[in-house]
C-alpha cells in the first residue's frame, strides 16, 4: 500500500478479511510468516484500527472517548482541547460532545469512532465493515464524508466491505478473496479521477468492474 493510497479488501462472509486485520494489527499472533510495514514488523507498529463494531466506551462522552489515544499517546492533557475540538467540527460532530454513544444515532456513533481511530498516531487506517450496519442514504453520505476526510488529511486506508459498489466507488485498488480459507484471487485498479462524483455508479465503466469482481466471487 501506498502513502495515501485507499485499497478495500472483497470477499464472501468466512474468508478471512477480519483475521486478515487482526493479524496486521497484532491482535492476532498465531500465523506462520511476518508482516512488514515501513520496514517495521507490526509488533513494532502503531496501527488504527476501526472493528465492525465502533467500540465507543458507553460510560464516557463522545469526547471523552476521543482523549483516549492522546491519553495512551502521552499527550499532555492541556493540549487535548486544541486538538479535538477542531476535528470535532471536521468531523460533523459540534454540539455532540457530550452526548454518550446510547444517545447518538448509527451515523453519528461511526463518526465518533472514526474520530478516535485517526487520533491514533499511525499512517495507516484500517477499516473494517464500518458502514455495514447503516442505512442506504446514512451509508451514502458516510461514504461521501469519508473521502472527504481522507482526501484532507491523506492517510493510507485498508478498507474491508461486502458492498462491491461501494468498494469500487471509495477504492484506487480492491483485492478479491476466495472462499476459505482465503486467498487473494485478483487485484483490481479503479481507474476513476479524484474527487469522485456520487454519478459515476450509473456508468457502464462502473458496471464493468463491478461485472468483473461479480465473476472473480462466483
Amino acid at each position: 500500500i501506498k502513502k495515501g493510497e485507499f485499497i478495500s479488501i472483497v470477499g464472501p462472509s468466512g474468508c478471512g478479511k477480519s483475521t486478515l486485520f487482526k493479524v496486521i494489527t497484532g491482535l492476532l499472533t498465531e500465523y506462520t510468516g511476518k508482516v512488514w510495514i515501513e520496514e517495521n514488523i507490526v509488533k513494532d507498529k502503531v496501527i488504527s484500527y476501526l472493528p465492525q463494531k465502533d467500540l465507543l466506551l458507553p460510560w464516557k462522552t463522545l469526547y471523552e472517548n476521543a482523549t483516549i489515544p492522546l491519553e495512551i499517546g502521552g499527550i499532555k492533557k492541556e493540549q487535548w482541547e486544541d486538538i479535538i475540538t477542531p476535528l470535532i467540527k471536521e468531523f460533523g460532530l459540534s454540539g455532540f460532545e457530550k452526548r454518550y454513544p446510547h444517545e447518538l444515532s448509527g451515523g453519528m456513533r461511526q463518526r465518533g469512532g472514526l474520530l478516535r481511530s485517526f487520533l491514533i498516531d499511525s499512517d495507516l487506517m484500517l477499516l473494517d465493515e464500518p458502514f455495514g450496519a447503516l442505512d442506504a442514504l446514512t451509508r451514502s453520505s458516510m461514504q461521501e464524508w469519508l473521502l472527504k476526510i481522507w482526501n484532507k488529511y491523506n492517510h493510507s486506508i485498508l478498507f474491508i466491505t461486502h458492498d462491491i459498489e461501494e468498494a469500487i466507488y471509495l477504492s484506487d485498488r480492491i483485492y478479491i478473496m476466495s472462499p476459505r480459507p482465503g486467498k487473494f484471487l485478483d487485484e483490481l485498479d479503479i481507474k476513476f479521477p479524484r474527487p469522485r462524483k456520487k454519478d459515476i455508479i450509473l456508468s457502464q465503466k462502473f458496471l464493468k468492474y463491478k461485472g468483473k469482481i461479480l465473476e472473480k466471487l462466483r
